[in-house]
């Protein structure tokens, strides 16, 4: 792709936005249905590309298609009604107890075009049609979607889907794109034209492009997810518990942000059950031959760290074509040698490999959580019912409430529910931005606020008119209310 096409993609995104903006909540919402189901008629042709490409299981493919699909109806249902404009209206105010009030009206209107990074692990939830690309469209934002080297076939034949069904649906031409190759995505990323960014992966090329984006000359928010490592405390083991375990960690082969990458056990917990539920895992391909390798290295530094137990070993084997299979390595170390080994241990590992943890006092535990993980997608708590009441535990969970998006009490952070309540992001590094990108919530990141002030009725946006033509909630203040204030505080 030449730096032409690249300024072609630009202007076709930026001569999209204003088009696309006016677009009603209705008209979106139908166009995002097209594009779900055009992506459900498509599935099987779609999930056998990504099984060769990406060496992910038909059964976990088939899920995430039906993830894809029905967050697009979900944003749909978000957005028809317009409650997501947040309308407010402030009449205007004479006696208004703190100077005369003018006219003023507000809401949140599209921040303009999107380039979406394309991740790896998902190759449709967080891809070319998944969440950020959702959350984008559905706000009125053309996207523009860097399509990930491990599965360019899929990233084509989707995007042609998608294209297909937008215009269809009677949208404007140049309100998705998909272009690939890294040095595109960076030139576009400094493009003036877009006015956001969004990236699932590594946190070394996320802080790259968020430093990128920070520094243009016009810096622009930029939404990166980034390294997490979703640290599960428990107070107590047991064999259930412990299978739980392993099949999170070695789900999908280990390649999930949500994966629990430490898990936190009484010193004296029994855990002779992990050798043989990991070693009874099959070999998993990991996605390529990349990650491959950088897992193979990660895997032999972890159990070379000083301190560290095996568990189970697992083991990995490289075909002729360069993939790479795994199965699940467990090991052990107690605190005080995690915490000598720093890095070596804490930095994530992105695939089947987890670290259990012995801790000899329940009360060192939030302290060593605040000093050690600063900041995760998720934190979980395993503990008997008598402790989640009795409030000994009220420290440590309001610890990790401060560092993490997502606190989890039973269960285990992978699979991760799309739905209004959601917060999938958490402070930095899991995120560059504390937003979420899963939930109906992630349509915020592109939108902005406007107010127009004594602005003629003929020139505003159609949800802030009196005669509010597309039905949306308004919120609105009368004028003389504000003699009123603070009567219901005290």
């Amino acid at each position: 792709m030449t730096d032409t096409t690249i300024d072609q993609v630009a202007a076709a995104a930026s001569a999209a936005a204003r088009a696309f903006a006016r677009t009603s909540p209705r008209e979106r919402g139908a166009a995002l249905v097209a594009v779900a189901d055009a992506l459900d008629a498509a599935a099987s042709d779609l999930i056998a590309i990504a099984m060769r490409e990406t060496g992910l299981g038909e059964a976990r493919l088939t899920g995430e298609v039906r993830r894809t699909s029905w967050q697009l109806r979900l944003f749909a249902d978000t957005i028809v009604d317009g409650a997501y404009l947040d309308a407010r209206i402030d009449r205007a105010d004479p006696e208004y107890v703190i100077g005369p009030r003018p006219d003023l009206r507000r809401m949140l209107e599209p921040v303009g075009p999107v380039l979406n990074f394309a991740a790896s692990n998902f190759p449709f939830a967080f891809s070319v049609a998944g969440g950020d690309t959702a959350a984008a469209l559905a706000a009125g934002c053309p996207v523009v979607v860097k399509a990930h080297s491990g599965h360019p076939e899929l990233s084509r034949a989707t995007a042609a889907v998608v294209i297909d069904a937008l215009r269809g649906a009677g949208m404007p031409d140049g309100v998705f794109q998909l272009i690939e190759g890294q040095q595109n995505g960076v030139a576009l990323l400094k493009d003036e034209r877009i006015r956001a960014g969004a990236f699932t992966g590594s946190t070394h090329v996320g802080r790259m492009l968020a430093d990128i984006a920070a520094a243009r000359e016009v810096p622009i928010p930029f939404y990166g997810e980034l390294g997490s490592v979703n640290p599960a405390y428990a107070t107590y083991v047991d064999e259930a518990l412990l299978d739980g375990f392993v099949t999170s960690v070695s789900g999908s082969a280990g390649q999930l942000c949500t994966k629990p990458g430490f898990l936190f056990v009484p010193e004296d917990a029994d855990l002779a059950s992990v050798t043989g539920t990991a070693g009874a895992v099959a070999e998993h391909r990991l996605l390529n031959p990349g990650i491959g390798r950088a897992f193979a290295q990660r895997r032999e530094d972890v159990i070379g760290a000083s301190g560290v137990e095996v568990l189970s070993a697992g083991e990995t084997r490289t075909d002729e074509n360069g993939q790479t299979y795994a199965t699940p390595t467990v090991v052990t170390v107690d605190v005080d040698a995690l915490v000598a080994a720093g890095d070596a241990l804490l930095e994530e590992s992105f695939g089947p490999l987890s670290v259990i943890v012995r801790y000899s006092d329940l009360s060192t535990l939030p302290a060593l959580h605040a000093g050690l993980f600063p900041g995760n997608l998720t934190s979980t708590v395993h503990a008997r019912p008598a402790e989640l009441e009795d409030g000994s535990l009220a420290e440590l969970v309001e610890v990790l409430a401060e560092t993490s998006g997502r606190v989890l009490f039973g269960g285990w952070p992978t699979g991760v529910s799309v739905t209004p309540a959601m917060q999938h992001g958490g402070p930095y590094p899991a995120t560059t931005s504390d937003g979420t990108s899963v939930g109906t919530a992630a349509i915020t990141r592109f939108l902005r606020g406007v107010s127009y002030q004594n602005a003629p009725q003929a020139l505003l946006p159609e949800p802030l008119r009196d005669d509010n033509p597309w039905g949306v909630p308004q919120s609105i203040s009368e004028a003389g209310r504000s003699t009123d204030w603070g009567a219901f505080a005290r």
